[in-house]
Order: C-alpha cells, then structure tokens, then sequence
C-alpha cells in the first residue's frame, strides 16, 4: 500500500466527528459483526452436524476443523472491532524528563545516525540514547561528535545470556533516569512532534504505554511483500485500544519507567518466589526419599531428616506469612549446616571404623550424588521442572538428601547468579520483547493508549529473504509468549484482555489450516473424493452468505484501507506460520535453541533470483494447476461430476490468485529499482508522447 493512502486513513482516524456519525457507524458495525456471527455459525454446525463425509473422513475432519478455525479467527476479528476507539491527545505537560531509545545492532552507521538526528531534533526536551549492542568504536565516535548519549552492553553481560534486544533495553534503563522511553528501531525516524503528540496521554496515571504506527517510505504502491499493515496499524490497534488491551509494538512507542520497573520488580520478586516453592517441594521430597531406605539401626539419622523435614515445613509458613526471601532461606541453610555437621562429628568415629561397609554401601555414589547436586545448582535458579522431578525421583543416601536440600534452597538466590541482571523490566521469555512485556503490564493494571498518526517514517525489507526473516521472528516471538505465558492463564487480565492477545496468537496457527484448504481441492480433483456430503444448493445458501458478509465486515472497517496484500500473505506464507510453531514449540519444551535474526535495513538480495525461499509454495502451486488440468480431463470425459469440479477450480484459482503474491516477491528487487523502472517507463511514455 502506497504511504498516501496509509496517511489518508491516519489523518481521517485522527479527526474529530460527531455523536452521531460515530455512533451510526460503530451500530453499523456491530450490526455486521452479529450478523457475520449468526451466519457463520449456521454454516460450521450444520457443517459439523449433517455435511461430513465420514466415508473420506481423513479430509473431510481436516477441512471442517480448518473452517472451525476459520470462523473462530472471524469471530475473533469481530469482537476486536466491537469497540473501535478513535482518540485525540490531551495537551503535553511541560517539564516531564524523557529518554529516546535508539536501538541497534549491526545496521550501516549513516542509517543509524539518520535517526539518531531525528530524535535530537524532537522538539520536547530529551535525551538521545544510541543504544549500540554491537558495542562498535565508529558509532560511539560519531554519536559523541554529535552530542548524542552512546550506551552499550555493561561487563556485567559477559558471559551472560544476552536476550537480544530486551537485554539491549533493560542495560539501558539501569543507566539511565528519564520518567518516560521512546524507543525507535535504528530505521525508524522521529517526526519532531512525537512527544507532544504523546505525552498527554500520561496525565492518565495508569496509562504505562503509548504505541503509534509504523509506516513505510520504501514500499511500492503495489506493497509486494506485503510491508506495510494498514488493517492493523489502524482498525485492529484501535479495536485493542477499546478493550486496553492496545499491544506494545517494538518501536514508536513512549513507555514509562515507573510501569517498567515496576513490572521489573514484580516479576523477580514472583519468579523467585515460585523457584523457591519448587525448590521445598522437592526438597520435602528427597527428604522422603531418604527415609525410607533407613533401617531400624539409623534412628539418630533419621531424627536429623526429620529436624530438616520440620525445618522446610517452617520456610513455608514464614514465607506465607510474608517473611523476606533471605532472611528466611539463609537461616534455614545456617540450620541445615548445623545439622549436617553435628550428624558427621557424631558419627565419624563410627564411620571410620566401618569404611569397608560404608564403601560397599556406595560411597561413590554419595559422592556422585553430592557432585550432581552441586552441578546442579545453576539450572535450578531457573527452576527445570524435569530436574526436579528427577531429583524427587531418586535413591538417596541420608547424608546426600540434606547436602542435596541445602544445595536446593541455596541455588535460589537473590543475586540471580545466570543472569547480568537480577531486574528485567523488558520480557526475555522469547525471541521479541514487545508482546510479553505489555501482557504484563495489562496483568498488573496499567493501561496502554493506541494515537493512531504517522509519527515515524520507517523502513521496510527490501527483499524476500528479509522479510522471511523478519515474519518467521514475529511469528516465533509471539508463539514462544503462548507457550510460556498463555493469556488465558494469566492473573489480572480481564476477560477482553486475554481475547484480544488470544486471537494475535491464534492468527499464527493459520498455517495449518492453509494446508488443508490447499489439499482439499487437490484431492478431490484428482481423485474424485469430495470431503462434504454433497456439493448442495444448501450447502451454498449457508456458505456464501457468510463469506460475503465477512468481506464486508472487512471492507467497512477498513474504510477504504486495501487489505487484499494482508489476506493474501496469511495464506501465501503458511510454512512460515508453521516453521514458527515447531521452532517454538522445540525450544520452549525441547530446550532447542532459537537463533535471534535483526532484520536487515538495506538490500540483502542479489541479481539472482530466490526461488529456493518459496519452495512449499511453488509446489502447491504446481500441485493445483496439475489438479485443475487432471479435473477438466475427468469431467470432459464423464469420470466426474461438472458441479463439483467447477466448484473446485474456482477454488483453486482463488487459491492461485492468492499464491501469485509470491511469484512478485521473488522478482521484486527492492525500492531503488521500483523507483528507476517507473522512471523509466514515464520516459518512455513521455517519449512516445
């Protein structure tokens, strides 16, 4: 989509109307969405109910549940839409202090800098920050020569787990004061009018988040790698905004610190009392353990189990009562201590006179016992569930049990020893930051703002490649935040709330569904097997409806935005959806790891063309154009039915017209060359004329 169009729809959301003309749309709206409701759902029961063909159930399953999906992600939509929220900003306080945010990695130093200037000249008083993770001598040497604050990675990162760009933000809150963060991407250029277009939203107390859209410069009219989001950064981040639940986009957005901190704080003090719980019911458990493998003879050992079982029932009731972590856990290993070595010293003599014994009973077992325990200590800060249960699992020796409960307790400590810092304001749980930091601050009752006007200009992948890399990360970031926070679990969201991350991360399971519309139409032309009861006129009279409809309830509140280009790709792009829920679900539940990619800023792509990148869907490609000829071939000779084939060639069409998004971003090659060819073809037709 062309950037005047964009701005059309920003300028327009950014106007004041009336009552009325507002509430008859939003009643429009609503009427559309009920009615899409109505017929959708008369459509999938009946589906469900009578449609099925069980003799083909293998496909016939497949297709209704890849519908079901469908209707529920229409259904999602239409609740999002339900409260449209369209918001003009109070006026900006004066004397606020506020951080600009630069975040960068190993983009081109004139790009950086570009920005850089930008967000000096932002009219509001700030700070300017480049906050270079690459830690290079040229960008620091350049932002000093321009005045700008430069900050890269503390030592205390060194050899620490780096967390891509939230551990490049949360270095830069521990060195810096502002009350409010703009944080740009190093692509994204300020509009000098950012602050004061923003900050009069935090008259609001509780408001913690401002984001505003990202729109971008380099894109052709025609959009071919479908860049630009207008349907998002529009109806969609406005339908949030009307449930607070407006999502926290990575860039062009004014955050503040109190909510981060705050978030940062919460969140220690949680994880580190949840460590601890795992940590004594285990703890209770190896205890257990060891008693039984105690015989009648070991009753001043088993007195010594049961002071440390006592001792762990006491932690507990402490830290119930409210009691702080340290003080509690360093008395009870001070206990455990003294346990221990009053045990040893009134058995040494006993142990020495039955070293033999004690070897046949597995002293290096012991040993490797407490040598496990001790290695141990590290992982069990961040708490394996599947370590702990195998540590509760295990034949204990008595000695082993308590060394191994001390070793528990101690490994949760405060000074969070895997980490560079025990605060992390900015989520680390997946490969991006932004959705699981604004789901937690929605959980603790701050509030988020959607200012709907263009007030960056950014840049958008130039190539396939690019943006491959960029969607796939996207994808992977807000499945990761599904698998370990999922919404529908999380304390403090409201019921609106938990929808609205719900739907974003459901959209991503399209990929599957794709596959199915894709091999549905394959296979019944080819083999004739249809995967509905019959091809019927009911069957038309209660699909067709709602799938016009549907587009209307698009076409409306888009209001003239073109979202062909999005529908297209949630299609086109379906190994990638998929890709980023196996990855996901590998290195959440697997401990697989998960490379983090910065999308590249400039051309990456060179002369020859990629069509390695989209090998699933050029084969889908080819596997419907062989069924539609295979199709026409059994109908002209009578093998199949005219109906049923022509239904299913149109299908595929539909699904080809949808795939040919591909074949121009392959042969697209980049902004420059966009901009020289039409040049040249003004020539020609100046030429001509």
């Amino acid at each position: 989509m062309g950037t005047g169009t964009q701005n059309d729809a920003v300028e327009d959301g950014q106007r004041h109307r009336g009552d009325a003309q507002f509430t008859g749309r939003t009643l429009l709206i609503r009427s559309i969405v009920l009615v899409t409701a109505v017929l959708g759902l008369n459509y999938i029961v009946w589906r469900w109910l009578f449609s099925i063909n069980w003799d083909a159930w293998w496909i016939a399953i497949p297709l209704v549940l890849a519908e079901t999906y469908s209707l529920i992600d229409s259904l999602l939509f239409g609740f999002t839409v339900w409260r449209l929220r369209r918001r003009e900003p109070p006026e900006a306080p004066p004397g606020l202090t506020v951080d600009v945010f630069i975040t960068t990695y190993n983009e081109p130093l004139d790009l950086v800098l570009t920005t850089a200037r930008a967000a000096k000249a932002i009219q509001y008083p700030h700070k300017t920050w480049i906050l270079d993770d690459g830690n290079r001598a040229e960008v620091r040497e350049a932002a000093e020569a321009e005045g700008i604050g430069w900050i890269t990675r503390s030592a205390d990162w060194k050899d620490m787990p780096r967390h891509a760009k939230a551990g490049n933000l949360n270095n830069a809150l521990m060195t810096t004061d502002g009350e409010f963060l703009v944080i740009l991407d190093a692509d994204q250029i300020p509009d000098p009018l950012l602050l004061h277009r923003t900050l009069g939203y935090f008259t609001n107390e509780k408001m913690a988040l401002v984001q505003t859209p990202q729109v971008f410069v380099n894109v052709p009219d025609s959009d071919p790698l479908g860049s630009q989001a207008p349907l998002f950064y529009g109806p969609i981040q406005q339908g949030k905004d009307g449930w607070n639940a407006a999502f926290f986009c990575g860039s062009n957005a004014i955050i503040r610190r109190e909510a981060l901190m705050q978030l940062g704080v919460t969140r220690y003090v949680s994880e580190l009392e949840l460590a601890l719980h795992k940590a004594l019911r285990t703890s209770g458990k190896v205890i257990a353990k060891a008693k039984k493998n105690l015989g009648p003879e070991n009753q001043r050992v088993e007195a010594a189990l049961d002071l440390v079982a006592k001792d762990l029932r006491r932690v507990r009731r402490r830290l119930q009562k409210g009691d702080g972590i340290s003080e509690v856990t360093y008395e009870f290993q001070q206990r455990v201590t003294a346990v221990t070595r009053t045990l040893v010293a009134a058995d040494i003599a006993a142990f020495r006179e039955d070293l033999a014994s004690l070897a046949d009973l597995g002293i290096t077992g012991l040993d490797a016992d407490l040598e496990g325990a001790s290695a141990g200590t590290p992982g069990l800060a961040v708490v394996d569930d599947g370590a702990l249960d195998q540590l509760a699992q295990r034949s204990w020796s008595p000695l082993a049990a308590i060394d191994t409960v001390r070793v528990l307790i101690e490994s949760v400590n405060a000074d969070r020893g895997g980490e560079a810092q025990a605060v992390m304001p900015m989520a680390t749980i997946s490969v991006t930051e932004d959705m699981a930091t604004c789901m937690r601050l929605h959980s603790l009752g701050w509030e988020s703002a959607y200012h709907h006007e263009k007030l960056a200009d950014g840049l958008a992948p130039e190539d396939l490649n690019s943006m491959l890399t960029q969607r796939l990360r996207w994808a992977q970031g807000t499945i990761q935040v599904m698998f370990r926070e999922n919404p529908f679990a999380q304390k403090g969201l409201t019921i609106a709330q938990k929808l609205m991350y719900g739907a974003t991360m459901w959209s991503y399971l399209s990929g599957f569904a794709a596959v199915v519309y894709i091999a549905a139409p394959i296979i019944y032309l080819i083999f004739g097997i249809l995967p509905v009861d019959s091809i019927s006129t009911e069957f038309f009279l209660r699909l067709i409806p709602f799938l016009l409809v549907n587009q209307l309830l698009f076409a409306v509140v888009g209001k003239g935005v073109k979202t062909w280009r999005g529908q297209q790709y949630s299609l086109a792009l379906f190994p990638v959806w998929i890709r980023s829920i196996t990855s996901a679900f590998g290195n959440v539940y697997l401990g697989r790891s998960l490379d983090f990619a910065v999308t590249p800023k400039t051309l990456q792509q060179d002369a020859q063309l990629r069509w390695d990148l989209v090998k699933p869907q050029l084969w889908a490609m080819g596997l419907l154009v062989g069924a539609a000829i295979v199709g026409l071939i059994r109908m002209l000779t009578g093998q199949a039915d005219v109906l049923g084939t022509s239904v299913n060639i149109v299908w595929v069409v539909f699904d080809l017209v949808i795939f040919s998004v591909i074949v121009e971003a392959v042969r697209y090659r980049g902004y420059e060359h966009y901009q020289a060819d039409i040049a040249k073809a003004k020539a020609r037709q100046e030429a001509k004329g």
